[in-house]
């Protein structure tokens, strides 16, 4: 098929889904990573850096206080690794399941 041939963006059918208020939980957009985040909680100073700077929000505190990653929303951008001021992040290969 050419490129001309393919329908333009205004003609794609819309899913009724995504134009929904609050549906955006609904996707898992973290199986688009390659490599994840993994916090070594022993280095880590609970800064939230890592939370501050992850631009899909996926960093959650749990009740220990350390912020560590939802892999169902993280995309892998490794940006929480580059910020952390301890560098208790590191990113590591995902594993095919």
């Amino acid at each position: 098929m050419k490129l001309s041939e393919k329908p333009k963006w205004q003609e794609l059918p819309l899913a009724a889904s995504i134009v929904e208020p609050a549906t955006s939980l609904e996707y898992k957009t973290g199986d688009w990573k390659t490599l994840k985040p993994v916090v070594d909680t022993t280095k880590c100073i609970r800064c939230a850096t890592c939370y501050i700077f992850c631009p899909e929000a996926a960093y959650e505190e749990n009740e220990e206080g350390y912020f560590l990653p939802n892999y169902d929303y993280c995309k892998g951008c490794g940006i929480c690794a580059v910020e952390c001021p301890a560098m208790c992040i590191q990113m590591v290969e995902e594993e095919a399941e």
